[in-house]
């Protein structure tokens, strides 16, 4: 057996780094929302379900 390089000891716990590796910026109006839920409306929802949770808490865990 020989001694690894530093670089080979890399290669061997991370895997090969090739010429491909970069961040890639996507425009926001690349990204299609979920037409299913709108935002506006699941956060009005959520908001109702988290007072109604509140309110009928006991007053002793309130």
């Amino acid at each position: 057996m020989r001694p690894l390089s530093e670089a080979e000891c890399y290669a061997r716990c991370y895997g090969w780094r090739g010429g491909d590796d970069a961040v890639k910026v996507l425009r926001s109006a690349a990204i299609e929302p979920d037409p299913r839920l709108d935002p506006s409306e699941a956060g009005e929802r959520l908001r109702r379900l988290l007072e109604l949770r509140l309110d009928a808490r006991e007053p002793e865990a309130a």
